[in-house]
């Protein structure tokens, strides 16, 4: 039988690894992503063709959602998967082959390493940056299984405070599809401070092919699950995603501590 080729491996030495994974031994129910942790691109697509400060900006990564999700697990003793590479490079909350996968364009930013990729190209990228993200989050949920635990999942990201020339009012929403158990009660809490605009599915809507991560992991499972949007200005400093950790773990706290949460439910 003739062998088939394989793409070459795309990452080399010095690059980051795809995933990192933070307290894997953690005793809370609770399970913590970041999907656009990183800005970072493998040295071999020689930064996308991008010049730097575009990869500092928010088509690259999620400013300061890592740091308040490295809080989040310290404050919960949680395990979290962080993904190693931009978003630009492969977007590890996009389905396989949906437009903005690997996007040719980003907020109207022409990202010129995505320019007809043939199939090899885009299958290094999986296999590089997006599986091994994957395949850590589908570990880390059996080691769960594994303890007769059914974990809530939480999936933190940012956006921007103005996108397409117009503001976005909101301080932080909360996006979800069918699975009521914790966003019904996230955005009470949440709501409860005057001081705060929380959208419901916004500035995006769970419900239009957003939240692959929280479709795949949690949704089809029936595991409890919700995805946190900050604004990013809030907690683009050291100081402003502390303060935003607090903030959303107190409202977490109270749900988090319900028993009756940690069950399997389809809707």
């Amino acid at each position: 039988m003739p062998t088939v080729a394989q793409p070459a491996a795309l990452l080399e030495p010095g690059d980051p690894p795809a995933v990192e994974v933070v307290n894997p031994q953690g005793g809370s129910p609770l399970l913590l992503l970041c999907d656009h942790a990183s800005n970072a691109v493998p040295r071999a697509l020689d930064r996308l063709g991008l010049d730097e400060a575009v990869l500092r900006l928010h088509v690259a990564w999620d400013i300061g959602a890592a740091e308040v999700a490295r809080r989040l697990a310290a404050r919960f003793d949680a395990p979290l998967a962080l993904s190693g590479f931009s978003r630009l490079v492969i977007d590890c909350n996009r389905r396989p082959g949906h437009p903005a996968s690997i996007p040719v364009v980003s907020d109207g930013i022409a990202i010129p390493g995505n320019r007809d990729l043939d199939d090899d190209a885009v299958e290094r990228r999986r296999a590089a940056c997006f599986r091994p993200y994957h395949e850590a989050v589908e570990r880390l949920i059996a080691g769960f299984a594994a303890r007769k635990v059914v974990p809530a999942v939480l999936s933190i990201h940012s956006f921007t405070p103005v996108f397409g020339g117009v503001p976005r009012p909101w301080h932080v929403g909360v996006l979800w599809n069918r699975d009521p158990r914790i966003p019904e009660r996230l955005l009470a809490g949440l709501g409860a401070d005057p001081r705060l605009v929380v959208g419901d599915n916004q500035p995006y809507d769970a419900r239009d092919d957003h939240g692959y991560s929280m479709k795949r992991h949690a949704e089809d499972a029936g595991l409890p699950h919700a995805l946190i949007e900050i604004r990013q200005d809030l907690i683009d400093t050291r100081h402003g995603a502390e303060e935003w950790a607090y903030r959303i773990g107190d409202a977490l706290s109270p749900i988090l501590a319900d028993p009756t949460l940690y069950r399997i439910e389809r809707y």
